[in-house]
């Protein structure tokens, strides 16, 4: 039986999608069955794995709306044991469109849970909001991945996600854990980088990875030529880093 990891946090710019893409890339490398759910209607995760959307037949929201099945979304090895479920900017309909459903915040569950069986990860990138998706997210998953960039607001942005988590675990998600917190954008040369990293650990006694993602600019090209790091500069330090990363995601599912 497969995992579902939702990748979330409030805040743009803290690396969801560069940890969705990259941690899936080294989950397959490694030799899992893994799954992207791109959740975002920006479509960061579908572009960032080289398929581009305007040649999309399929994508995440027809399958919501029952348009399609999800069969017909998932694209098969976009990279080595990785498929993918698209996603394009009529996504965003979906906080107008379902406001009226009885079921709306389950709707994304219903369509994944019978794929945990085919899976060993499914992980979905939310968007940066804690809207109707995000809860959809977080109410299908079974944990949640956390990165927080290392800068000063990110203790506020924690706190917002920890909030939404509670109020899911409440009504929707009785199961839904933390796999754990992530912290992206790390300088070792930086001195608030690592005061950001001491005070998550003061103030949080949840599980914080002990990988740290780097600042990289591999990492920051990879996405523009449509692969993973470890396709684009497999020996570099953020390449390194995701591979520490699905290990300890691997560890926690022993």
């Amino acid at each position: 039986m497969g995992k579902i990891i939702a990748i979330t946090n409030q805040k743009g710019g803290v690396g969801k999608t560069t940890t969705t893409i990259n941690l899936g890339a080294t989950l397959g490398e490694a030799g899992q069955k893994v799954l992207i759910i791109d959740f975002d209607p920006q479509g960061n995760a579908t572009s960032g794995l080289g398929v581009e959307r305007s040649e999309i037949s399929h994508t995440i929201y027809g399958a919501l709306t029952e348009d399609c099945s999800m069969d017909e979304v998932i694209l098969p090895e976009i990279v080595n044991n990785v498929d993918l479920a698209p996603a394009d900017m009529n996504l965003a309909a979906a906080d107008v469109e379902f406001v009226e459903l009885e079921n709306k915040n389950k709707i994304l569950r219903s369509l994944v849970l019978p794929y945990k069986e085919k899976y060993d990860y499914i992980l979905i990138d939310c968007p940066p909001s804690l809207g109707t998706l995000t809860v959809n997210a977080l109410t299908a998953c079974d944990t949640v991945l956390i990165p927080i960039q290392c800068e000063y607001y990110a203790l506020e942005g924690l706190n917002q996600v920890l909030n939404t988590i509670k109020i899911v675990q409440s009504g929707l998600n009785e199961d839904l854990n933390l796999e754990g917190i992530l912290f992206t954008m790390y300088d070792s040369r930086n001195k608030l980088s690592q005061q950001v990293v001491d005070t998550v650990k003061n103030n949080f006694a949840g599980k914080i990875f002990n990988t740290k993602i780097p600042r990289n600019v591999r990492l920051a090209e990879a996405p523009s030529h449509g692969v993973p790091i470890t396709m684009y500069e497999s020996t570099s330090s953020g390449a390194e880093s995701y591979r520490l990363l699905a290990v300890e995601v691997m560890q926690e599912a022993e």
